[in-house]
């Protein structure tokens, strides 16, 4: 780690990672020096998207003489084939700031900060991403309820990756 200051190298870091996904790259890699002896190497990798596929709907044939309700399954074909939403794009999704690794608890065995269901309000921590050996505690934007965890404890997260959903 560099003697210069970590929020310096963490909002270079943010600044990769923001480079990374406006030119659509998969992988930035730079060696930032500071001195002889001094330097920062950093790596920013964007895993590929998932894709999620609907499983096929088939539906029985409906008899002949019954025309009206063969338009019910049609109807409903729709629903049964839509795909989750982007839990990124909710609009209570609590995103990660920095590329990191996230704990849910502030030590191994300790209890999580929340849990699904857990009241929070505005400013409380609901976990921590450690970046560049420094324990970053990331609070909740607003209060509510904590309806899905999206991260898993030790999990490496990007920029902007869904962390969790408060409503």
């Amino acid at each position: 780690m560099s003697k210069n200051s970590p929020d310096a190298d963490v909002t270079f870091i943010a600044a990769l990672a923001e480079l990374l996904n406006k030119n659509d790259l998969t992988e930035i890699a730079v060696k930032r020096e500071y001195g002889e002896k001094d330097s920062l190497d950093v790596k920013v990798v964007k895993k590929p998207p998932q894709v999620i596929q609907a499983a096929p709907v088939s539906y029985a044939p409906a008899p002949v003489a019954a025309a009206a309700p063969a338009a019910a399954p049609a109807a409903a074909a729709p629903a049964a084939v839509a795909l989750p939403e982007d839990p990124a794009q909710h609009p209570g999704a609590v995103t990660s700031p920095m590329v990191g690794t996230v704990y849910l608890a502030a030590e191994p065995g300790a209890t999580p900060f929340v849990t699904v269901g857990s009241q929070v309000a505005e400013g409380q921590t609901v976990l921590i991403i450690e970046a560049m050996k420094t324990m970053n505690h990331i609070p909740a934007p607003r209060a509510g309820t904590v309806k899905r965890i999206l991260a898993s404890d030790g999990q490496a997260v990007e920029y902007g990756a869904p962390l969790m959903i408060v409503e």
